[in-house]
């Protein structure tokens, strides 16, 4: 373990001019006030050796100790000189060292600064990002080095803006003014706390309006930045609807069943996808990050089967009798919650998302846009393709089209109508099962899944116009960003309420939704 420390720097030091750690030093770092502390940590930083970010990475792993004049690094109850690095005996009166929230964060700050000459171009990404919040005078020889040394454009531009926020803490005025109009062209957050901390305590006033000029630039890409994260996040709540109200599309919109048990078929595909989960740690680890790909067939066909009984053993006797079916749906639904926790527990489940589905694109300083949400919406458009396809194209999308528009005549033409209910029923629950699989994989999975979105899912279908999937899909996005913009602006509860307010209004001046139904069907 102790020989961990030594292997870490190795990367991070690589062609990095420095002179070897002192004991003075040392003792310096780890002793006195904080304010002492950060002085000769900073002055040590500045050209560090091995040895020295050796000594540092300890530091902030809480595994240095001091007795009287020695300071050890001490792993496993074995203490290394961090000057020669050579093993050396523990004193009994060994004291741990003690850092403060302040020290802490200076610590940190100074890893990041050792990190800017790794080969590792994630390390060095990383340790820009944690020193443009800490831009400080003192590491500019150091940031000055790494930005000279840096070979990659991207992580360049952004360590030059790290520059420039050092450089703001100039004694010279023109290098001061020079950092100020620099610094206009970024686009993080934490210049704007930069900037605002200048402004105060400049005297200089042209230097003051440079600040100020930049601010307001910085501000400005700043709200660009909110306003294509609402966007992006009303698109991504929108295909989450979309995918909810598909299922329903089918169940209510063509076949006239208000199937209030859509959140809780919703729900068993989103178990479903935590038994295979569950199936692939134990039997399958090795391809534990594959497991999704099982999982969504798995949750079509739980939900799929589901739908099928519940329409062969209760919908079919209900046809035609809309509140009926309501009321059945109803206590269905409360029967499939009791079933999961009798099986599952009533405590909500963790679903893990596989590797290829974490992280996500940093498009801007504050805006970054997770892998998650952006497959979420690829795999909602799929099934919308694939929905489309089915009806529009497939023999079974004509029964389905032909029992919905003319039921007598559809059994005059020998369709079994019987049969093309379940399968329509089955296919709308199997896509709930699929949205179920999806919500897996942005929050946890509980017994109450189903009932945050079932309202909104009846909201898009009805908006949209009954039965029109072009509808479900306008309906479905434009509810998701127009909710994220008015959250931004009213907060979560106002939001929904001018949703639906808007929605009734809607409703009543085109009751017919967005997308009118045509043909026979329409006037019937």
């Amino acid at each position: 373990m102790i020989i961990r420390y030594f292997l870490i720097v190795l990367a991070l030091c690589a062609g990095h001019a420095a002179h070897a750690l002192t004991a003075a030093e040392a003792k310096a770092i780890v002793t006195g006030d904080t304010d002492a502390r950060i002085e000769a940590l900073n002055k040590a930083v500045a050209s560090a050796d091995d040895r020295t970010a050796a000594f540092i990475q300890a530091l902030v792993d809480d595994a240095v100790k001091v007795a009287g004049e020695q300071v050890l690094i001490v792993v496993d109850d074995k203490a290394t000189d961090p000057v020669t690095g050579a093993s050396v005996a523990l004193p009994d009166s060994a004291e741990d060292v003690i850092n403060n929230n302040r020290m802490r964060g200076e610590l940190d700050t100074a890893m990041a600064s050792l990190r800017l000459f790794s080969r590792d171009e994630k390390l060095r990404r990383a340790a820009v990002q944690t020193l443009q919040s800490e831009a400080d005078e003192a590491r500019l020889p150091l940031i000055e080095k790494a930005y000279a040394a840096e070979t990659n454009a991207e992580i360049k531009a952004q360590l030059g803006l790290v520059r420039a926020a050092a450089l703001l803490g100039s004694a010279d005025r023109s290098r001061r003014l020079s950092a100020a109009k620099l610094l206009a062209s970024s686009g993080d957050p934490s210049t704007k706390t930069v900037l605002l901390e200048r402004i105060r305590s400049e005297s200089d006033p042209e230097v003051k309006g440079a600040l100020q000029a930049s601010l307001r630039a910085v501000e400005a890409t700043l709200a660009w930045g909110d306003r294509l994260g609402a966007a992006f996040s009303g698109i991504s709540l929108g295909s989450i609807l979309l995918l909810v109200a598909l299922g329903l599309a089918i169940t209510y919109g063509l076949m006239g069943v208000i199937n209030m048990a859509h959140g809780e078929l919703m729900m068993i595909g989103a178990y479903a996808t935590y038994v295979v989960q569950g199936l692939f740690q134990k039997y399958l680890p090795g391809a534990f990050d594959w497991y999704l790909v099982a999982a969504v067939p798995a949750a079509f066909m739980a939900s799929a089967l589901m739908g099928a009984v519940l329409e062969r053993s209760v919908i079919r006797f209900l046809y035609g009798r809309p509140l009926e079916t309501l009321l059945a749906t109803w206590g269905i639904s409360l029967m499939l919650q009791q079933l999961v926790r009798s099986i599952f527990g009533a405590q909500n489940v963790g679903v893990e998302n596989p590797v290829w589905m974490s992280g996500g694109v940093a498009v801007m300083g504050n805006l970054q846009l997770p892998w998650n949400r952006i497959i979420i919406i690829g795999f909602a458009f799929a099934v919308l393709l694939g929905m489309a396809f089915l009806i529009g194209r497939t023999r079974l999308g004509l029964f389905v089209r032909g029992v919905t528009q003319n039921r007598p005549i559809a059994s005059c033409m020998g369709v079994n109508t019987a049969r093309i209910d379940t399968y329509a029923f089955a296919l709308g629950s199997g896509i709930a099962g699929l949205a179920g699989c999806a919500l897996s994989q942005v929050g946890n999975v509980g017994p109450d899944l189903g009932q945050g979105y079932i309202v909104d899912s009846f909201m898009v279908v009805v908006l949209g116009g009954v039965g029109q999937l072009a509808g479900t899909v306008y309906a479905a996005l434009g509810l998701g960003v127009l909710n994220k913009f008015l959250e931004g602006w009213a907060g979560a509860v106002l939001a929904k309420i001018a949703v639906l307010v808007f929605i009734i209004i809607f409703i009543q001046k085109r009751p017919q939704g967005i997308f009118a139904m045509k043909g026979r069907s329409a006037e019937a």
